[in-house]
């Protein structure tokens, strides 16, 4: 097989077009990523609403407005939660600092990167340099603010739009296809709209779960807002690798310099490690891998390039479009080898898990049979 050098740099030319278009259009096109996926989790509702006498105007609005209405109702629920936690933020806000300087001057005890300086007089530097640095922060903080407003009203928007002319955009693309390919073309955009809507499904149905779990756990070691914490660390754990460890992190601080004994926060640790390990291995490989149908390699590949290109918005929305693109390129022939790389197939990981677990089932069938 001989390769031509003149199609190999005009694929990477491509690639790199592709990215960097990615890259510079992100302020459009993440908010538009998202509607996507919104709107495949809302288009049963809104075909719901059609069938009861609805026309598509109305339908798209009343199945946003549902939605709306059911995140405004979480809000709602932890709203207490949040003011109680607010104003004890002082407290906490002290407390984190002489924890940190207890730490520091213990590193600089045994490492001594630092002149000799008193516990007080390293709190007032801390301090000092918390109040000069705090106007630059609020500023950052209000453009991020500003930033995802605008990026959540984008997407409503965009949702609403795909929503009304739905029909119109498919028979559009259905365009490209050659008229005796277009029922095929028809079932590929279902098949893609089904992994878009199931991905979404078992992301929330993980979500429940896990703050369910994570609320009983933190109330039974004793943890103030037990249910804050467990919530939102069940919500951070979308966010692959990363939010599990950013949504644990958050009470073990919190128990480490809101309670005397270190046992409550390790506690905590412990806890938020078991949990993360039923999720990881038994929750969402079934729930939510199960729907995807991509490999390891391919899971891992999407969530870094995500990273590099939209950061944590990539995170969550290239592993799914990953597994649309196995979707579309196993509908083409030419495509297939592109949806074998992308897809599970012959993963003997699966399939050894599969029959270590057939085997200790039945072992322990025959234990209680005899």
């Amino acid at each position: 097989m001989t390769l031509s050098f003149k199609n190999l740099f005009f694929g990477i030319g491509t690639l790199f077009l592709f990215f960097a278009f990615l890259i510079l259009a992100k302020t459009i096109l993440i908010p538009l990523a998202f509607a996507l996926l919104l709107s495949f989790i809302l288009y049963p509702l809104a075909t719901r609403y059609e069938l009861w006498g609805m026309n598509a105007l109305f339908a798209a609005f009343l199945s946003i407005f549902t939605m709306l209405i059911i995140i405004a109702g979480g809000v709602f629920l932890f709203s207490t939660q949040i003011i109680d936690l607010s104003r004890d933020f002082t407290d906490i806000q002290d407390k984190i600092l002489i924890v940190f300087a207890d730490i520091t001057l213990f590193a600089n005890k045994n490492l001594n990167f630092l002149p000799t300086i008193e516990k007080g007089e390293l709190l007032e530097r801390i301090k000092k340099w918390l109040t000069e640095s705090s106007g630059s922060l609020v500023q950052q903080t209000f453009s991020s603010t500003a930033s995802v407003v605008t990026g959540l009203f984008l997407t409503i928007i965009y949702t609403f739009l795909i929503l009304i002319y739905r029909g119109g955009i498919i028979n559009a693309f259905s365009r490209f296809f050659p008229e005796n390919k277009r029922a095929q073309a028809y079932m590929m955009f279902s098949s893609v709209q089904k992994v878009g809507q199931q991905y979404l499904s078992g992301m929330l149905i993980i979500i429940v779960i896990l703050g369910t779990i994570n609320s009983i756990g933190l109330l039974i070691i004793g943890i103030e807002h037990p249910f804050l914490f467990g919530f939102l660390a069940a919500v951070l754990a979308i966010i692959p690798y990363v939010g599990t460890t950013l949504g644990a992190a958050i009470p073990v601080v919190y128990a480490l310099v809101t309670y005397d004994s270190a046992w409550m926060a390790l506690a905590v640790m412990i806890m938020f490690w078991a949990v993360q390990v039923v999720e990881s291995n038994f929750l969402t490989p079934k729930i939510v891998g199960g729907n995807l149908k991509v490999n390891a390699l391919t899971a891992i590949l999407s969530i870094i390039i995500g990273a590099s290109v939209w950061g944590v918005a990539g995170m969550i929305l290239f592993l799914p479009f990953a597994a649309m693109l196995r979707v579309f390129c196993d509908e083409y022939d030419d495509l297939k080898a592109i949806a074998l790389l992308i897809g599970e197939q012959n993963n003997s990981e699966e399939v050894g898990r599969a029959k270590f677990l057939t085997r200790w089932r039945e072992r322990i069938k025959g234990w209680f049979s005899k």
